[in-house]
């Protein structure tokens, strides 16, 4: 038995050390570490990259968005406040045009100082999303008019409207990093809040 033993330590000292397979090589060499990190640090760079570059077009597409709703909502009340019935209704409707008409004016201003704004430029999904938006407000107001219930309808949608536009300009103030887009967009967020219970509320038995 000793002799056996003896024989096994003889084969175990002189059996060739196995050196690593071919995967294995390659994984341990210091080359393909300094080159995965490479690649990881790359890969990093170009997602941050991405991010910001990607926070840069939201903010000039969703400002777009957003000016062409207000416009649209503008030519809109343009077109059916002076058919509202309601002394109190018009009044809140004039209110609701002065805000928007203001952000209007200093979002395009600012868009243009920014982007070189020109609304032939602007993408065309965005472009018909607000005439598809504009088109379907007048003709809900359109078929209210012509059912005699225009006020009640008028006061619905513009409350509609308000938390529309509402949403849209949170969205950006949340995400830019603009402090005079923020400024500009909080403004009239806050002055549409105000009124938007004045069109919430509205009932025509008051």
């Amino acid at each position: 038995m000793q002799g056996q033993e003896y024989l096994d330590q003889i084969s175990a000292a002189n059996r060739p050390e196995k050196k690593p397979g071919g995967l294995t090589k390659i994984f341990s060499s210091k080359f393909f570490i300094v080159g995965m990190i490479g690649l990881i640090a790359f890969i990093i760079i170009m997602i941050i990259g991405a991010v910001l570059s990607g926070n840069k077009g939201g903010d000039k597409n969703l400002s777009y968005a957003l000016k062409l709703h207000i416009d649209g909502t503008s030519e809109v009340i343009q077109k059916y406040q002076s058919d509202v019935k309601s002394s109190d209704l018009r009044s809140s409707s004039a209110s609701l045009y002065s805000i928007l008409s203001n952000t209007s004016k200093e979002l395009t201003d600012y868009i243009t100082a920014k982007y070189d704004f020109k609304e032939k430029d602007v993408n065309k999904n965005i472009a018909e999303e607000a005439t598809l938006s504009k088109d379907g407000l007048e003709a809900e107001l359109f078929e209210a008019k012509i059912n005699g219930i225009l006020d009640r309808i008028y006061a619905h949608k513009m409350a509609y409207e308000v938390s529309l536009i509402t949403s849209e300009e949170a969205k950006i103030i949340s995400s830019t990093g603009s402090a005079d887009l923020k400024e500009l967009l909080t403004k009239s967020y806050n002055s549409l809040n105000n009124l938007y219970d004045k069109f919430n509320s509205f009932s025509e038995t008051k």
